[in-house]
């Protein structure tokens, strides 16, 4: 069992950045695949990007391409958001999600029934 934090949302004007972060804590000792998924107001919870294990795999929503950023330190249990380049749609609650993987290079289906770890969300506003 892993638990999972997420912190750096907040209230950002269009074209600002923020990074947020996700710190898993609990059974770490082993090998986690790590994604950020958000949910706006009325919609389905999107995909944002995921990373493998080993960090050299990440993949990326046509939405977040060249503006998002998937990273981790796992010596430090955590994998960052950053986003820069924030437009008024890119405002939701955002999510960071885990599932155990024994492949250190490869990344799962980015949906959210691939992953079965979840942190409670933190919420973004972009304002125009």
């Amino acid at each position: 069992q892993v638990t999972l934090v997420e912190s750096g949302g907040g209230l950002v004007q269009a074209g600002g950045s923020l990074r947020l972060s996700c710190a898993a804590s609990g059974r770490t000792n082993v090998n986690y695949a790590m994604a950020w998924f958000r949910q706006a107001p009325g919609k389905e919870r999107e995909f944002v990007a995921d990373i493998a294990w080993g960090g050299s795999s990440t993949y990326y929503a046509d939405s977040v391409k060249g503006r998002f950023t998937i990273s981790r330190d796992n010596a430090k249990n955590t994998v960052y958001l950053q986003m820069n380049s924030l437009k008024p749609q890119d405002t939701a609650v955002y999510f960071c999600a885990a599932v155990l993987t024994y492949n250190s290079n490869s990344v799962p289906v980015p949906s959210q029934y691939s992953y079965h770890y979840w942190g409670q969300g933190t919420q973004v506003t972009v304002s125009s």
